[in-house]
């Protein structure tokens, strides 16, 4: 500390810091490298031209490099070191797709903030997530770091990691930023496949994609990532009315703003600079703070600021940006990872008991058929088959960099656990991308079998980052392994192991049942065991819609409404009805989002509308009671959507408006209160203004987004003239 200027109130003075530092230590807070860079790290460290470090996960490596910066450098401002904790540290969560499967809030911020502990303990105080990007088209691999396709539901799954992940009461003094990524609508990908360009109105981009960054903003997160893509022909990281005009100017942000991995310099692949200091002069002027291993501001910010096309006042204002955030986090007065602590709490008991709990409450269960689930195991044949029955590195899942395979028990291994008085047997029939199958081998097996658990899908490399896939069905030839079960009749679980949605369209007839762990962390075998023998009775509900086919994508419930809809009668032209549909396939999903079953059968038995006729600023009130009509125990999630029946501008068929997740016992019945904000009622009109209009609006109340008619209510008009409330 003796390095540092102290304020009146005892904290670093960063405007005495400033003026104590050269240009060249200026600039070197707003660069971040990893250990690839072709530079000599510890020397750069030295002479302050590194102001942070990426993708470095061991806690005596983070403490040396620390240590230079803090002791040898000229000023001792400390770096910070940023990672992906995408979906757990050394205890692997769900991915983030199947944690929204949850649709628990407080459990995914429980969940998360055991995350936040490990990763502060090994020196981590910046944390890229959560992506809060939304994406309605699962080709895109990075589906599965997201919360799947509804602005509403994303949103709350964003505020609640961004709370989780800033907790300043995790370890006393130490806080880790939340990164907000990608902004902004990198998952409307065209065509699904990443990095590429994104065309879509402005309308779309307020509505639908932009309010889960908001509300993750407004939620407090100190920094947020720019994307890879470019956005209506202006790259994402040099787009100044994305990040100037609206992130800075019409939010108000403040917080420090860093670019993707060379995002800055692949604005010469974009076509839009020619060289690395045209990229860093476009970076400049969209207000990029941090330059994330592109090469560009540490080796032309100078330069430019020289020609006078970039300011020192703008450098300065990146830095304080940047030196204030170390400050918040505690990195001056606790710059060092805990090895002891780190090494105390990464896959303990109670870190692994709550990835657990979130791993149960993330399985979805699709099918089935004549209540085959769940399984009495005692003198039961059971043939586990499949190549992902026995993977343990797949079912952690993409982004799990420090995860441990070796310390995670398979699906095989759970089962064999679990499956008291059972006979299992293990054939693997296939590699999970392979071209032939052991068919006399499992033949045998059916044979011998009373009930086969066929576990198939993707594996970990199979999703993510840079990993899109054009055909969406089983890889390889992991389908006939499920051809060979049906074909024998021996009753038959279908298992799907995945990062996204998959074409189940031709799967689903040719299993008793289907059930979806997802790619669900270190203790997914043993939350697909329990979920199987019933120990748990499953309650996940999708957040994003299971497409028929590839030719459906993007499907999504909130699609607008159109003047030939499917339910209609049709418009007769050329003497025949026409309407929007495909000639030769459904326009449903094949599982729609929000659907779940469970072992228990929930009813809604009353819906009450309190205020059938409100004023364009109150709020809402519903009421729902719902039943658990079986005798056993489990957890339903209620959902209410809103349509507006008659807007200024063409709507949503529906919008969620609101869910709760709530046990109940067998026989049990509880009243849900609903109470919807008017902000949730609202759109970007005509002239791009956000307004709540007055009308007549539909409720639907149910366990997905299909559910029926539940009543309406009306939002009184304040003259003749259809009018709006504009809100801040």
């Amino acid at each position: 500390m003796t390095k540092y200027f102290l304020n009146m109130l005892g904290k670093i003075d960063i405007e005495k810091l400033l003026q104590q530092m050269s240009r060249d230590e200026k600039i070197g807070q707003l660069v971040q490298a990893d250990l690839s860079w072709n530079y000599d790290i510890k020397e750069m460290i030295r002479e302050g031209k590194l102001g942070s470090l990426l993708s470095i996960r061991d806690v005596d490596q983070v403490n040396e490099l620390q240590s230079i910066a803090v002791n040898e450098s000229r000023l001792g401002i400390p770096l910070i070191f940023g990672n992906d904790v995408i979906h757990g540290y050394k205890t692997i969560l769900p991915i983030p797709l199947a944690q929204a499967c949850s649709w628990n809030l407080a459990l995914i911020e429980e969940a998360e903030r055991m995350v936040t502990k490990e990763a502060l303990a090994e020196g981590t105080h910046w944390n890229f997530a959560p992506m809060v990007d939304i994406s309605r088209d699962p080709r895109w691999g990075r589906v599965a770091e997201g919360s799947g396709e509804d602005t509403f539901l994303g949103s709350c799954i964003a505020k609640a990691r961004v709370r989780a992940y800033q907790a300043q009461d995790i370890l006393p003094g130490r806080q880790m930023a939340a990164c907000v990524k990608h902004y902004a609508a990198y998952g409307a990908a065209i065509g699904g496949k990443d990095y590429n360009s994104v065309d879509m109105s402005e309308r779309m981009l307020r509505d639908v994609y932009l309010p889960p960054f908001k509300e993750a903003l407004d939620e407090g997160a100190k920094t947020l990532m720019t994307a890879f893509h470019d956005l209506n022909s202006i790259p994402a990281t040099a787009n100044t009315w994305l990040l100037v005009d609206l992130l800075r100017k019409e939010w108000g942000f403040d917080g420090v703003v860093v670019s993707d991995f060379d995002a800055i310099g692949e604005l010469i692949h974009h076509g839009v600079a020619s060289n690395l200091a045209e990229a860093a002069f476009l970076a400049y002027k969209a207000q990029v703070d941090m330059d994330m291993m592109g090469n560009a501001y540490p080796f032309h910010l100078s330069k430019l600021i020289d020609l006078g096309l970039v300011s020192e006042q703008w450098l300065d204002e990146a830095v304080r940006r940047i030196l204030i955030l170390k400050r918040d986090l505690g990195l001056f007065e606790k710059p060092y990872g805990d090895k002891d602590l780190f090494m105390e709490c990464v896959l303990s008991d109670e870190h692994l008991n709550i990835t657990k709990t979130l791993a149960d409450e993330s399985i979805v269960l699709l099918k089935n058929e004549n209540k085959i689930l769940p399984i009495k195991p005692d003198g039961l044949r059971v043939l586990v088959l499949g190549p992902l029955a026995n993977d343990a590195k797949s079912i952690l899942g993409c982004w799990s960099c420090e995860g441990e395979p070796e310390r995670t028990q398979t699906i095989l291994e759970a089962i064999q656990e679990s499956f008291t008085g059972a006979t299992i047997n293990y054939i693997m029939g296939c590699d999970v991308d392979g071209t032939e199958i052991s068919a006399d081998e499992v033949t045998a097996g059916l044979g011998e079998a009373d009930l086969c658990i066929c576990v198939l899908g993707e594996t970990d490399e199979m999703s993510g980052e840079a990993h899109s896939r054009a055909h969406l069905t089983l890889p390889g030839v992991q389908a006939k392994l499920l051809d060979l079960a049906h074909s024998s009749g021996v009753p038959t679980v279908f298992v799907l192991v995945s990062g996204r949605p998959l074409i189940l369209t031709d799967y689903v007839t040719k299993a008793d049942a289907v059930i979806v762990p997802w790619h669900g962390g270190s203790m997914a075998g043993a939350a697909l065991a329990d979920s199987l023998l019933g120990k748990v009775n499953p309650s996940g509900k999708l957040p994003i819609s299971f497409p028929r086919t590839e030719g459906q994508l993007p499907v999504y419930y909130a699609h607008n409404r159109t003047g030939r809809p499917l339910e209609a009668t049709g418009t007769i032209q050329f003497n025949r009805e026409h309407k929007s549909k495909y000639l030769d396939e459904s326009n449903y999903p094949l599982y729609p989002f929000g659907y779940g079953l469970s072992y228990s059968t929930f009813a809604i038995t009353n819906i009450e509308i309190k205020n059938p006729t409100i004023s364009q600023n109150e709020a809402l009130t519903v009421l729902v009671d719902v039943k658990n009509e079986s005798e056993i125990a489990g957890k339903a999630v209620v959902q209410i959507y809103l349509r507006d029946q008659v807007a200024s501008i063409s709507r949503p068929v529906r919008q969620l408006v609101g869910f709760e997740k709530i046990p109940l016992s067998g026989g049990e019945e509880k009243q849900i209160q609903f109470t919807i904000n008017p902000k949730e009622l609202g759109f970007y009109d005509a002239h791009m203004r956000y307004t709540v209009e007055a009308g007549k609006y539909d409720v639907f109340v149910g366990f997905d987004s299909k559910t029926e008619f539940s009543g309406s209510f009306e939002i009184v008009e304040f003259s003749r003239e259809r009018d709006h409330l504009i809100l801040d």
